[in-house]
């Protein structure tokens, strides 16, 4: 009975690394609808941050990945088929793809690809146009990526527009679209931009700029303090991001000018606070002036008191942060 049991597992072990090259023993596929419901948040948190669609995003991904289940996907975290072209310095991987063992990048998680991609496209000349149609124009987006050399198939738009149109991923476009119309309301409002002063030095660094400027942390956010005349646009270059994701990220209007010792925050806020009371409110201080002491959305700050936008807050009310 033991020789037995012994020969079944030497069997077994010889046996696995056949199984391994034939793919029996390959990890289950990925269907497109559970590759949606994975990518979908992703997809519409890019598009809100870089004006990409995210049925453009989603359709990309599992037109390049297989839904997934390609080498690229599986192996190197890479979902849209980027190749490591000049400048990059991240991880790599060889895959034969136009030629023989060419460079493609690799990521540590599917989230850094989708980042990857969303930067891919916005940072690169040949795209600028795309961001002159229309957002929920998929059809548009889809000819223009084929125009700018995204891909060399020919019927790169027809396959991307039939994935979106077959799997409705327009709806995800939507779905990103209906946080605006708060913020739309929002930028109708001669909002007080009035801020709440506070001491840097309580507030942890967490590092230093290019210029050597201490970087500190609220609300697990990184943000630096505004010095006195100083523009957006000369804060976004010496962080290298762009004005317009620092002016989303703190809810400024375009244009607006920070005042000394203003809270900068250098990434999105977040839901919430993690301070658990309720913020009383002081002469002269604005729900943005909030927003920006606890590190909250503005948006979030008005559903959480039920306010409409514009609504007037009195000094001694109670705010929920959280």
């Amino acid at each position: 009975m033991k020789g037995r049991l012994r020969f079944q597992i030497r069997l077994c072990l010889l046996l696995i690394p056949w199984l391994l090259t034939t793919g029996l023993l390959a990890q289950e596929r990925i269907t497109t609808e559970q590759y949606i419901n994975t990518y979908k948040k992703i997809a519409i948190e890019k598009m809100r941050e870089f004006k990409i669609p995210a049925s453009i995003t989603l359709a990309q991904g599992i037109l390049e990945s297989g839904s997934g289940n390609s080498e690229l996907a599986r192996k190197a975290n890479n979902h849209f088929g980027i190749k490591c072209h000049k400048g990059w310095t991240g991880k790599t991987f060889s895959y034969t793809d136009d030629e023989p063992n060419e460079c493609f990048r690799a990521y540590k998680t599917a989230e850094e690809s989708y980042r990857d991609h969303s930067l891919f496209l916005t940072q690169r000349d040949r795209y600028a146009d795309l961001f002159t149609l229309e957002i929920t124009d998929y059809k548009a987006w889809a000819v223009g990526l084929k125009k700018a050399g995204y891909a060399t198939n020919p019927r790169y738009p027809e396959l991307l527009i039939s994935i979106i149109e077959k799997n409705d991923l327009s709806q995800y476009d939507r779905l990103a679209m209906k946080k605006k119309e708060l913020k739309a309301a929002l930028s109708n409002i001669e909002l007080s931009f009035a801020f709440i002063p506070v001491n840097p030095s309580k507030y942890k660094v967490v590092g230093k700029s290019k210029n050597d400027r201490f970087i500190h942390s609220n609300n697990g956010l990184k943000l630096i303090f505004a010095r006195k005349d100083e523009s957006i646009e000369a804060i976004a270059d010496e962080f290298d991001v762009y004005p317009y994701q620092l002016y989303k990220y703190n809810d400024f209007q375009k244009n607006y000018k920070p005042e000394k010792g203003m809270m900068i925050y250098l990434e999105k806020k977040h839901r919430r606070s993690s301070v658990k009371i309720p913020h009383v409110l002081r002469e002269g201080e604005s729900l943005h002036a909030v927003s920006q002491l606890y590190g909250i959305k503005l948006d979030r700050l008005y559903k959480m008191n039920n306010l409409e936008a514009g609504e007037t807050v009195k000094e001694g009310q109670k705010l929920r942060i959280r």
